[in-house]
Parts: structure tokens; C-alpha cells; sequence
């Protein structure tokens, strides 16, 4: 398997020392690809982006086929307008009967992701069950795939990257043309902390809260990127990191804009990286006996990662992490998110 590194990222310097991918900042062509409404494959439509990008190709006129479990329950609202169909995409012949239907698509969207970061889970989801779709997807002549991945595939340490990674070649090396997005870190993942300060508890450091940094990026910026990718036949064939608006921010900053909305002196309370090292350690040895319990030496391996790690593109060349080299999108920040849930708290 070839590094991430490998895998092929365009650029373009812009005046200033800023940096913007390759003709990503231009407007797009409106349905460059054939002049029409294009009929879409999505999967992984039930998750939080997946919502977001179906009501945003949608909007533009595209119909969109959803193909998701028969468990999906309340995800289905937000679909409304969609075609939803129902199966099993970890079983190819489901994925044949019951999503494809051996009728014509213009394209796959694939917001797929595993629900655990477990092993089994990760190889089953993100790389199994993504290449089933690739494979049908080929068999019926659909000649382009739009990825959803993640930017931390620059520095693979976790089984879920290494899953992904495996998936994302597979779809290089498939013939068919592709855009796989890497976006940096999501509101949500960014909001877990809110509730428990809003009652009045400190908000958890790792380290000094400047170990790592990252360009939040919204549902909604997002998916409009992800339709932009969709729709401009300048963007096939390319790894597009992508971030949010504005600079940069780190876990303390993030902190403190959060205290400044509610009108409160900073508390922190700050967790040394080396004491999670040593619960990973105590739960990889238990695992070697435990299944659960290397699932959970796993999820402790991926907390170290976002707590060590930023969210930012790697410089192949440095080895560091630069904001400037990140590209941004979208109108609305972090800040602007904290705000509305305080707002809405209040």
C-alpha cells in the first residue's frame, strides 16, 4: 500500500504566500458535466453531511437516489425530495437488486463512513462495502465517483485511515474518473464540550490546549463544496483537502470564544497526553484476550490522534502542519456555531 502522501494533491501559490487549490476558487461551471440535471447515487445519506449535501444537490435540480439500511429511522426526514431506497450496502447483491436497480447514473456520492472506528467495523464500511458500490458502479457504466474522506489520511496511524486509504486507491486505479474530498474538522466534532461548560464544568485540555489546530468547516459549507465537485468537470481527478473559513483555531481558543459567549471566566482542566498513552497501553494489553477490549484500545488510539494531531494539510516537505496551505470555503465559522447553540440554549 503507497503512503497517503502519494496520492496526488494540486496547487496552486496565490500572491501573499497563500495558497488555494488549483481551480477550486473559480466559479463553477454550472453542470459542466452534461449540460443537465444529473441523476446521482448518493450513499452515506443519513449521516449528518450526507443530510446536508442530498438537500443541497437537491436545491440544484439534481435527482438524487439515496440508498440506505432498512434501520435508517429518523435520518429519513431531512431526505425529503429524494428517492430513498432501501439495503445493505456490506452485501454486494443487495447493493445490485436494491440500490442500483441496473438503471443509469451520472454519478456516486459517497458520504459513507464507519459508526465505531472499531478494526472489523472500518474494513467492513469504509473500505468493503465502498468498493461493492464501486464495483456495480462500474458494471452499469457510471464513469465518476465523489468521495467524502478525511484529511487526517495525510499521517496514517488509526485502522480506520489505513481503511480509507485502501478504498481511495482502489477508486484511483478503477479507470473511472474521481474527486475525493478531505475535509478538516467538523462543527460537531468541535461541540461535544459545550453542554458540559454550559452547566458550569471546566472545558478539557490535552496538554497546554496548543498541541494542535484545525479550519472547522460547516455541514452546510461543506455539502455546497461537495456540490461544486459535483457539478465543475475541473475538479475530476483530484484530492481536494478543504477547510473552513478564517484562520486557523486550537482547543484553547475554541474555549475561550466559547467562554466569551457565555459571559464567563475561563476554567480548564488539563489531561496529560501521557496518561492517555498509558490507558492505550493497559487496554492493548487486555485486548489480547478481549476483542471488546482492543475496540476500545482503538477508540483510545484515535482520541491521542485528534488530540495530537491537527487538522491542517501536512507539508510533505517540512513535516509540519500549515493553515497557510489549507484551503478554505463557506461563510460561517466555528464562532458563529457556538453563538447559535448558546442562543438557542438561552
Amino acid at each position: 500500500m503507497r503512503d497517503a502522501s502519494s496520492l496526488r494533491l494540486q496547487y496552486l501559490r496565490a500572491p501573499r504566500g497563500s495558497w488555494h487549490l488549483a481551480g477550486v476558487t473559480e466559479a463553477p461551471a454550472v453542470l459542466a458535466l452534461t449540460g443537465r440535471p444529473l441523476r446521482l447515487f448518493l450513499i452515506g445519506a443519513t449521516g449528518t453531511i450526507g443530510r446536508a449535501i442530498a438537500q443541497a444537490l437537491l436545491a440544484r435540480g439534481h435527482e438524487v437516489v439515496c440508498f440506505v439500511r432498512p434501520t435508517a429511522g429518523k435520518g429519513l426526514i431531512d431526505l425529503a425530495g429524494a428517492e430513498i431506497r432501501f439495503g445493505d450496502v456490506t452485501d454486494l447483491k443487495s447493493v445490485e437488486r436494491d440500490g442500483f436497480k441496473s438503471e443509469r447514473f451520472d454519478a456516486v456520492v459517497s458520504c459513507l463512513a464507519s459508526r465505531t472506528g472499531a478494526p472489523g467495523d472500518v474494513w467492513a464500511i469504509d473500505y468493503a462495502a465502498q468498493l461493492n458500490v464501486l464495483n456495480v458502479a462500474k458494471s452499469l457504466g457510471v464513469d465518476r465517483v465523489i468521495l467524502l474522506s478525511a484529511i487526517c489520511l495525510q499521517k496514517p496511524k488509526l485502522a480506520f485511515q489505513h481503511a480509507k486509504i485502501a478504498f481511495e486507491e482502489a477508486l484511483i486505479g478503477s479507470g473511472l474518473s474521481y474527486t475525493i474530498v478531505r475535509p478538516t474538522a467538523f462543527f460537531k466534532s468541535l461541540s461535544g464540550q459545550v453542554k458540559r461548560v454550559q452547566r458550569g464544568k471546566p472545558w478539557l485540555l490535552f496538554g497546554d490546549g496548543m498541541l494542535t489546530a484545525c479550519k472547522p468547516i460547516s455541514d452546510e459549507d461543506l455539502a455546497a463544496f461537495l456540490v461544486r465537485c459535483v457539478e465543475d468537470s475541473k475538479l475530476r481527478n483530484r484530492v481536494l483537502p478543504i477547510g473552513g473559513p478564517g484562520p486557523a483555531i486550537t482547543p484553547k481558543e475554541q474555549a475561550d470564544a466559547l467562554f466569551a459567549l457565555l459571559g464567563r471566566e475561563p476554567r480548564y482542566r488539563h489531561v496529560p497526553v501521557r496518561l492517555m498513552d498509558i490507558i492505550i497501553a493497559m487496554l492493548t494489553m487486555l485486548g489480547r484476550v478481549s476483542r471488546r477490549l482492543r475496540d476500545k484500545a482503538e477508540l483510545a488510539r484515535i482520541g491521542r490522534y485528534y488530540a495530537t494531531e491537527s487538522m491542517l494539510v501536512l507539508d510533505q516537505e517540512t513535516g509540519r502542519y500549515d493553515a497557510q496551505m489549507t484551503p478554505s470555503t463557506g461563510t460561517a465559522t466555528l464562532l458563529d456555531h457556538y453563538a447559535r447553540l448558546v442562543r438557542d440554549k438561552g
